[in-house]
């Protein structure tokens, strides 16, 4: 049937998750397709005609999808809720009535920039490893980097794990006798990875904050707010992600 997508695609395109979220949670058995039980991802539904639901809550398609950049305070927490209480980052964006949700994490105490969506396709782009992300970060670090240790982080260094990780790009923005400010840009999305970059080379991060993301920046937006996306950055991040321009902007305000 020529209308028919795969499940987990229904569900990212609804704004439920991720696709690979989604892919989880039909395994998991939280999906029922027309009342039964669905754990195969590849499932076909037709939106419109079959009936989906995820936790007992009926799922609709999204006619609009939303792109928001925030600028993540430390002291939140990157999810949709926390089982300990924490605050997350969708307190910052009480005001937008639709699900959204977050593109990759920040850890609690990082700040900076951080992509809500409710588009599961964009998302599942943007964070595929394959799609090599540039992701700019700004790390206070205790004492000063040796020429050896900058070049164990910019050829790749062996994380607590056994991962290596791809090379870096760096740059010492600022040294003092007991600090030092370096810029490191990444395009890989571990837990925690330029805390433990560095941590590899023994040196704490003091204050994290991520200042770009592909062509995104900081600019004119303070800690703690968020805006919504221009339409060219969308179209700039689509094409980052894979999809390519589909003429889909950013909600449009002001």
């Amino acid at each position: 049937m020529a209308n028919e997508i795969r499940l987990q695609k229904f569900l990212a395109d609804s704004g439920v998750a991720s696709r690979r979220k989604a892919e989880e949670m039909i395994a998991q058995g939280r999906v029922l397709l027309n009342g039964k039980k669905v754990t195969l991802p590849g499932t076909k539904v037709v939106p419109g005609r079959d009936e989906v639901k995820v936790d007992g809550h009926l799922i609709r398609m999204k006619r609009e999808k939303i792109y928001i950049l925030l600028n993540k305070p430390k002291g939140y927490v990157t999810t949709t809720s926390d089982p300990q209480g924490r605050k997350t980052v969708m307190e910052l964006v009480k005001e937008i009535d639709e699900r959204l949700y977050p593109v990759g994490r920040l850890d609690y105490q990082t700040e900076g920039l951080l992509i809500l969506t409710n588009d599961g396709e964009l998302t599942h782009g943007l964070t595929h490893p394959s799609r090599e992300i540039r992701k700019t970060y700004q790390a206070r670090i205790r004492g000063r980097l040796t020429l050896e240790e900058a070049l164990k982080l910019t050829n790749g260094i062996q994380l607590d794990d056994g991962v290596v990780t791809a090379p870096a790009e760096l740059m010492v923005l600022e040294e003092n006798p007991e600090d030092s400010l370096v810029e490191i840009i990444i395009h890989e999305g571990r837990y925690r990875q330029v805390r433990r970059m560095f941590e590899a080379v023994n040196h704490e991060v003091i204050r994290l904050v991520r200042t770009r993301i592909g062509p995104l920046t900081r600019q004119g937006l303070a800690r703690g707010k968020w805006r919504y996306l221009k339409k060219t950055e969308v179209r700039q991040l689509q094409q980052m992600a894979g999809i390519g321009a589909k003429g889909k902007g950013g909600k449009k305000r002001g």
